[in-house]
């Protein structure tokens, strides 16, 4: 898994356009590599209490405590056993990690500008809240996530439960 997301960092300029693809079921995301700090295998979690049930709690990777999300339940998609493809993706925004559950990490892809669309408007019924673009790569596509969106609820939430302790 790691060897997936290590062929792919360098420079800050070597990271434009490229994303992290994983799975979810049968679709494709994806993570602008700039946010990815590491991809690891799951691990124990420590349930915190009274958080949405896609916030599977908190673990500590090499002495920091991380938050975990769920991304299967955060999408509203049915819980999913966790098996050895699934991993954890943790991502940076500023001083904030967060680890991401998803089924399977796939590929780290370089998706130019003008292949990437935006999302279709809301009016069309596409929730494209956690969307920042779609991207096209051959005849597929490809849904590419935007992180601080994706996250920002969530960290406000586990602040407070922070605060709370």
């Amino acid at each position: 898994m790691a060897d997936v997301f290590e062929s792919a960092v360098g420079g800050e300029d070597t990271l434009q356009g490229r994303f992290l693809t994983f799975t979810l079921g049968d679709e494709i995301y994806g993570l602008a590599i700039k946010y990815v700090v590491e991809i690891i295998g799951i691990q124990s979690i420590t349930v915190v209490p009274e958080v949405p049930h896609y916030i599977k709690g908190i673990i500590n990777l090499r002495g920091k405590i991380i938050p975990v999300i769920d991304v299967r339940l955060k999408f509203a998609k049915d819980a999913a056993e966790y098996n050895d493809r699934t991993c954890i993706i943790v991502i940076e925004i500023g001083d904030v990690s967060v680890g991401l559950i998803v089924d399977n990490v796939d590929e780290v892809l370089t998706i130019e500008d003008h292949n990437i669309a935006a999302p279709p408007a809301n009016r069309m019924g596409f929730d494209n809240r956690y969307i920042m673009g779609i991207g096209k790569i051959g005849n597929s596509v490809q849904l590419l996530l935007d992180c601080e969106k994706l996250i920002k609820s969530d960290v406000a939430i586990m602040a407070d439960q922070a605060d709370a302790v």
